[in-house]
């Protein structure tokens, strides 16, 4: 079986942990090489992660011919300037999201990509798990009836506030960090794009990032949605569907492969009862396959530049509600 070669830019925790591990697991993809501007930490990343070669500098990984696909994990700030230099080099490219942070960015991403025939992905793994697709199954079911409410919330405690997550130079916040799951599952899940958005946020005075950001979507229908994210609330990652009938409730939606089993619960409350369902998948090698099945055998990405784009026009217009107070048209 074909197999597709992978180099990772920098050695970021979410890479080493999550990401490599995965493309490791995949039936269709090695990693191969790994790269990071100090070559002490690339060394002891690769010996770690059994990785076959090192870079001490991300152009060095780009410019090497037997690399097919790269990973990116850098910093949000810094996506654009190495999805293009990848894409100009021919490298196909899986970015950690948000892919870029403003629409511009994105548009000219897509345009390198597409000008250099490479497949382009944003890594929004969560997806991939079965537990989702489950839901959709029963909502098209009409389990719980017509569908009038649905909000997502994903949020963790950040004591440290010197982290890159609240560096504004760098992208940061925590709807660029978390709440991004928070919209994408919205859509996602009511399979709908929304017509408008309005947003509040607390930034913190000093570091100008939100640290906590809350809002709706409205799709024009009478479904009314609801997103939050925050560095300053206890932990939470859950979205609940409410319909005439009953509700969907799933308490792991964006990290269930940190469960045993890597198994999500789907709760199910009607009339008649509440039930349990579980879902079981592995997100991060389903989104890996999928990535290379696209490069590979030409099939269709799961997660494509569209999608992508209808996600930053969202997240673009969170950002511009919160700073203006206005309700922001799409």
């Amino acid at each position: 079986m074909a197999t597709l070669k992978w180099g990772i830019l920098s050695t970021a925790k979410i890479g080493r942990t999550q990401v490599i591990p995965a493309i490791q697991r995949s039936g269709n993809g090695e990693v191969v090489a790994i790269a990071s501007r100090n070559q002490q930490t690339a060394k002891e990343a690769a010996e770690e992660l059994n990785i076959p070669r090192t870079f001490d500098s991300y152009e060095a990984l780009i410019d090497d011919p037997e690399i097919d696909a790269v990973y990116i994990p850098l910093p949000n700030a810094l996506h654009k300037e190495w999805v293009i230099k990848a894409a100009e080099k021919k490298k196909h490219v899986l970015c950690e999201k948000p892919v870029a942070v403003t629409n511009e960015e994105l548009e000219e991403m897509i345009i390198a990509c597409e000008k250099n025939s490479v497949v382009f992905m944003e890594a929004f793994m969560y997806q991939f798990h079965p537990q989702h697709q489950k839901v959709k199954k029963l909502i098209h079911e009409g389990v719980i009836g017509d569908v009038a409410f649905m909000r997502a919330s994903f949020s963790f405690y950040l004591e440290d506030r010197s982290n890159i997550r609240l560096n504004h130079d760098l992208g940061g916040g925590s709807m660029f960090d978390v709440g991004c799951y928070s919209l994408h599952a919205i859509r996602n899940i009511l399979e709908q794009e929304p017509v408008s958005v309005y947003a509040s946020a607390h930034y913190h005075p000093e570091l100008n990032v939100d640290t906590t950001m809350t809002g709706t979507l409205n799709f024009g229908n009478g479904i009314v949605t609801s997103f939050d994210s925050s560095f300053d609330c206890a932990s939470r990652e859950q979205y609940e569907v409410v319909g005439s009938k009953g509700n969907i409730t799933i308490t792991s939606a964006f990290r269930p492969d940190t469960n045993e089993g890597m198994i999500g619960e789907i709760h199910v409350k009607t009339d008649e009862g509440t039930e349990v369902l579980e879902a079981a998948g592995d997100q991060y090698t389903l989104m890996a396959e999928n990535f290379a099945n696209a490069v590979l055998n030409k099939q269709s990405l799961f997660y494509d530049t569209t999608k992508m784009r209808n996600q930053m026009k969202v997240l673009d217009a969170v950002y511009e509600s919160s700073k203006t107070g206005q309700v922001i048209s799409l």
